[in-house]
């Protein structure tokens, strides 16, 4: 062959296999035992959003919070340095306003109410429900994707990638119980669609290689290719982690949970599409005679 300094990335496939299968199970087994702490968009409650004239204390607000008997209430920074965000589970509407002209009292004119909104409990359990099927439906689709651009074997590898890294993800949100929001589920889905998009660009390039490289067995044409698509994932994935760090850091609590998702997915994505989707390709036994392109019949007219 004619590549030079190709990297053998097959060769920790083994232990990269056991490294997914051990982080699957164990964020499986968080998502089972302790569940999602799902946020105000699932669970229901009130979103209280005030205005304040000098810029917050969010801790001094979480004891006022306390002592107002609000336990569970997230408080969050807003758009600006002076707007604030509280949200309270499994309150009614008519205890937002009741907890809002409370608040008032006890600050008085440094503040002003923006917006009180109630979110029913039917109406969060409706969210759950459809955003659960609109992943679920995203995979079943990009399955069906794969196999028609590729083949079906394929497709295995890019479901069962997908179905790693958005296991990681709510395993990481599981554990560490952090809130699981619809800005997080937009997340969420946006991991699907960044680690889709990175696996076809391998099986597109393995694809190309089985066809172009006559010589070499099945597992150094997969080194081949991942070889010459590192440079290219790298590049991708860093550029995207540099934006998602910088709201991370920067972009206030509202922003926290949506970037460090992505940040989780991303990771999971870049190494999933070598040493899950690539991977499963070797075991299902892939080879040059499943990408052979289909012989055109040629007849020959004679006069």
């Amino acid at each position: 062959m004619a590549e030079q300094n190709v990297l053998n990335y097959m060769r920790w496939r083994n232990a990269a296999t056991f490294i997914s299968a051990a982080l699957m199970v164990l964020s499986l087994i968080s998502v089972v035992v302790k569940g999602i702490n799902w946020g105000l968009d699932f669970t229901g409650g009130t979103l209280v959003q005030i205005d304040f004239k000098k810029t917050p204390n969010l801790d001094a607000i979480r004891l006022e919070l306390k002592k107002l008997g609000y336990h569970d209430a997230v408080v969050q920074q807003g758009g600006t340095h002076s707007d604030v965000l509280i949200r309270i589970h499994g309150s009614s509407a008519q205890s937002g306003h009741q907890f809002a002209e409370k608040f008032k009292a006890d600050y008085g004119s440094d503040i002003v109410i923006q917006r009180i909104e109630y979110v029913g409990p039917q109406v969060g359990e409706s969210l759950k429900e459809h955003g659960g099927l609109g992943m679920l439906l995203a995979l079943v689709l990009i399955t069906l994707y794969v196999a028609f651009r590729f083949q079906f074997k394929f497709s295995l590898g890019a479901l069962l990638s997908l179905i790693h890294d958005v296991l990681i993800v709510l395993g990481v949100f599981s554990f560490w119980e952090l809130q699981f929001d619809l800005n997080v589920l937009a997340a969420v889905l946006s991991v699907i669609g960044y680690s889709l998009n990175d696996t076809i660009v391998v099986y597109d390039r393995i694809r190309e290689n089985f066809r172009k490289i006559r010589k070499g067995d099945t597992i150094d044409i997969m080194n081949v290719s991942l070889t010459q698509m590192f440079g290219r994932t790298i590049a991708t994935s860093a550029t995207t982690a540099m934006v998602l760090i910088a709201l991370f850091f920067l972009g206030g609590d509202a922003l926290h949970n949506f970037s460090l998702a992505l940040l989780v997915g991303i990771a999971a994505g870049t190494y999933s599409s070598i040493y899950v989707a690539a991977n499963l390709l070797l075991m299902v036994k892939i080879d040059r005679k499943d990408l052979l392109l289909p012989m055109k019949n040629q007849s020959q007219n004679h006069p």
